[in-house]
């Protein structure tokens, strides 16, 4: 699964579109006061990239999970917000 697909999967099982933010793909405007993200980070352990789970709650940025692939990265982020495992 890749962000696009994750997106599509988290409005079909009816989360809020308020609810998360996915760099590059989903990001609502007015940006909402909390949601969960999802996003790259360059620089890794290894110099490679990452990407990053986490909350962003009254102003504040809290990273939960790091993750090597974008797959796992968006499979985790479905399990959080919805409480399912992940579509086939």
């Amino acid at each position: 699964m890749d962000r696009y697909q994750l997106r599509d999967a988290l409005l079909a099982a009816g989360v809020s579109p308020d609810a998360f933010r996915l760099t590059g793909v989903h990001e609502p405007v007015p940006v909402p006061a909390d949601f969960w993200f999802l996003r790259l980070r360059m620089g890794g352990p290894k110099g490679g990239q990452q990407w990053e789970i986490g909350s962003h709650e009254r102003g504040t940025d809290e990273v939960r999970a790091l993750l090597d692939s974008e797959s796992a990265a968006c499979a985790q982020l479905y399990r959080t917000l919805t409480g399912r495992p992940t579509p086939p």
